[in-house]
């Protein structure tokens, strides 16, 4: 990295290239870790994303949705700071009251929601978490449990390794069980507990 006056002009270029890019996934991974790496160009990052999709050329048209996409994603992995994310949420109803029911409206509610939940990343999301989340969706975790079959579970960037052993103690019926649970990762070197509050999306993108 250079200065972070020369990173914001390169993070603009990339969103100009943003808005043509057939496959955007790899470059809105790269903005977002240039944002973990430089947390002062969070800001700035979400001032650049507003303006663009302020009287966009064609709303609702691809370049368009890319711009909504990668705000999706920061409203999953950063909180702006105060001033900013006042000036967001008028964005975000002003879209709603302006397009309704459009894609956009759509994209501003989840983010809204989102950003309710959203308390920091320790790693930017996946590829996949880039994927389902430009989609609105959650993505499916697969657990590992002994004596049982696989589980598969449903979860969101905001999921806590807590919340899932909870859900599988539940299903799994142990609910009565005095033992305690939690979640193990395992790589071919070694085997960990996650941490209660540890975000699943952040484990999964160690992973990738």
């Amino acid at each position: 990295y250079t200065t972070l006056r020369d990173e914001a002009v390169k993070l603009f270029n990339s969103l100009q290239q943003l808005e043509s890019e057939r496959d955007p996934v790899p470059l809105m991974q790269g903005v977002l870790q240039t944002c973990l790496d430089l947390p002062p160009l969070v800001d700035e990052i979400y001032c650049q994303l507003v303006k663009q999709t302020t009287e966009p050329p064609a709303p609702g048209g691809q370049g368009d949705l890319h711009y909504w996409q990668l705000l999706t994603c920061m409203s999953c992995t950063f909180l702006p700071s105060p001033p900013v994310l006042r000036f967001l949420r008028f964005h975000l109803d002003r879209t709603e009251n302006r397009f309704p029911a459009s894609e956009m409206a759509k994209y501003a509610c989840f983010i809204r929601e989102a950003l309710g939940k959203t308390k920091g990343r320790e790693c930017v999301p996946s590829l996949e978490e880039i994927l389902v989340l430009m989609q609105r969706q959650e993505m499916i975790c697969t657990v590992h449990c002994p004596g049982a079959p696989a589980c598969s579970v449903a979860i969101s960037s905001h999921t806590t390794a807590e919340e899932v052993a909870q859900e599988l103690v539940s299903r799994l019926g142990l609910s009565q069980s005095p033992n305690l649970f939690a979640l193990y990762e395992q790589s071919r070197r070694r085997e960990q507990p996650v941490g209660s509050a540890t975000l699943l999306a952040d484990v999964l993108t160690r992973f990738e």
